[in-house]
């Protein structure tokens, strides 16, 4: 528990550690895999050279400096990053650390302003934060064990099946190699993946894109150009080939009720939605499907979708929004026009997952439609950040 002199000099020194926050966030990242490079592996290389990271870094340690005064509001607001780290499988002899490094990188910043009973407060701060951290990402860890089909750590997975789905995406169903069963998950959950590639091990996390079953997982990943693990699974994977997952993860999920639901996706951002579609459909919801794509070819899991919409003919509204072509119900983009049309009356819960510049012009929409930011629900495919980031 920080004292009361160290709760004072983090609230005189916060706005100047503000300031230097994205700088110390450069700096630290780049220390910390020199000093322990196997822990390079968990992050990915692309969010590093974009910004992302760092970023995302930034904006946690502001969210939980302001926050602390409320443990509820603070363990809220921590729930994204608990869930991601679960997808990493992150361990609590990590924190340590990233204390290290993290203070290292201040103390670069900074220099002489930071006196040592200044970076004692700073240090303290740190670990009340990892101390709740590993306390929350515990929880998870222990209830997902004790489900029926639950591991704890990585558990080995073949693949099963593939499936291309569109010009870029494929699917891979994953079934474990023990013959054992399988734990649900939430529609909407994304699931963290540890491949070797060239003797390396790597991870990341993809969306489950079809709900569960007890017998394995489905995930469909799109092929970037320059997507080292997305160009391993593409390129290199193929049925009967083996990999690790960890437990499933995120907060991307259906709020109970009974009010409409609306989800909006562009290309890849598609993935959590077809198991939130399926959910809604079956608590007997109104549901809208907006996705977005660039053409036909690019355009994934066209006929699942148009099987649903038999099945459920008297309550979803699928609709095809394509860049360019003549295959859909719209050429062009989502906009606030689209939205204001298919928008269903009263409240309905509005579900986007696509490009962040997608999901900022969504946002924005929805908000300028009257939609209030607590029915707005959105998830990154990376570390999270602000809507109207750049």
């Amino acid at each position: 528990m920080l004292t009361h002199e160290q709760e004072r000099l983090i609230e005189a020194t916060a706005p100047v550690v503000a300031e230097h926050l994205d700088a110390i966030a450069q700096r630290f990242y780049p220390l910390m895999f020199a000093r322990y490079p196997g822990v390079a592996s968990l992050f990915n290389a692309a969010h590093q050279q974009s910004g992302a990271q760092q970023r995302a870094l930034a904006g946690a340690v502001l969210a939980y400096v302001h926050l602390r005064q409320d443990p509820a509001m603070a363990r809220s607001v921590l729930g994204t990053v608990v869930e991601k780290h679960v997808s990493l499988g992150i361990q609590p002899d990590q924190y340590p650390i990233v204390g290290e490094c993290l203070m290292a990188a201040i103390g670069e910043e900074l220099g002489d302003a930071l006196t040592p009973d200044i970076a004692d407060a700073w240090g303290a701060l740190y670990e009340e934060l990892a101390g709740l951290l590993i306390e929350l990402e515990e929880r998870r860890y222990h209830a997902f064990a004790q489900q029926p089909g639950g591991w704890r750590g990585l558990r080995r997975f073949g693949i099963a099946a593939t499936r291309q789905e569109s010009a870029v995406i494929r699917s891979f169903v994953l079934e474990p190699e023990d013959g054992g069963a399988v734990a649900g998950h939430l529609p909407g959950q994304y699931i963290g993946v540890r491949v070797s590639i060239q003797g390396e091990p790597v991870y990341r996390h993809y969306s489950l894109s079809a709900t569960a079953n007890g017998r394995g997982y489905r995930i469909s990943i799109k092929r970037e150009p320059d997507g080292r693990v997305s160009r391993y699974f593409h390129d290199v994977l193929t049925v009967g080939d083996s990999l690790d997952l960890l437990p499933p993860a995120g907060d991307l999920t259906l709020h109970p009720g009974d009010e409409p639901v609306v989800l909006v996706s562009g290309g890849v951002g598609q993935t959590p939605m077809l198991s939130l579609a399926r959910q809604a459909l079956e608590q007997q919801r109104q549901v809208v499907y907006l996705h977005a794509a660039l053409d036909a070819e690019h355009h994934a899991f066209r006929n699942e979708i148009a099987l649903l919409q038999t099945e459920h003919a008297n309550r979803l509204k699928a609709v095809t929004i394509h860049e360019q072509g003549e295959e859909a119900d719209h050429i062009g983009r989502i906009d606030r026009a689209l939205l204001e049309h298919y928008l269903p009356t009263g409240k309905p819960r509005c579900y986007f997952v696509g490009p962040q510049g997608f999901m900022s012009a969504v946002n924005q929409a929805l908000a300028d439609l009257g939609i209030d930011e607590s029915r707005r629900h959105f998830e990154h495919f990376g570390p999270s950040r602000p809507l109207d980031a750049a």
